[in-house]
């Protein structure tokens, strides 16, 4: 299965890249990163991913109007909002626009694989 990280902090898509070393996550391959909406949209018509972890707060375009963005040019892609923003209704909103989950920054490795796991099982199962 091919993963997007879509994230403004070269930190946080460096953290989540390696985390997709796991064994737990052999199925994934991380084939993009994007550092805002705007750059993702256009590596998601490349790379057509199955699944993408997605930041709310970014420069250009938002995680919100990015995930709406990529669930219109393809309904089945697995979105996992990753967010430091402590804002219900803007997570809400982007559940709403089409993400599958959310994780509050900072967030364990064991919760990003936990998650990802699931987006991959709900994948699987589709």
């Amino acid at each position: 299965m091919r993963m997007m990280i879509v994230d403004d902090s070269n930190i946080v898509r460096s953290r989540i890249a390696r985390l997709v070393d796991d064994p737990r996550l052999s199925m994934l391959s991380v084939v993009g990163s994007a550092s805002n909406g705007a750059e993702a949209i256009k590596l998601f018509s490349k790379t057509q991913p199955n699944i993408v972890t997605m930041d709310l707060t970014m420069p250009e375009m938002d995680g919100v109007e990015c995930t709406e963005a990529l669930i219109d040019m393809n309904p089945d892609t697995s979105i996992l909002v990753i967010s430091a923003l402590s804002d219900k209704a803007t997570a809400i909103s982007a559940l709403k626009k089409g993400a599958q989950g959310f994780i509050y920054k900072p967030f364990t490795d064991d919760e990003i694989i936990a998650a990802l796991l699931e987006l991959v099982e709900t994948d699987a199962n589709a």
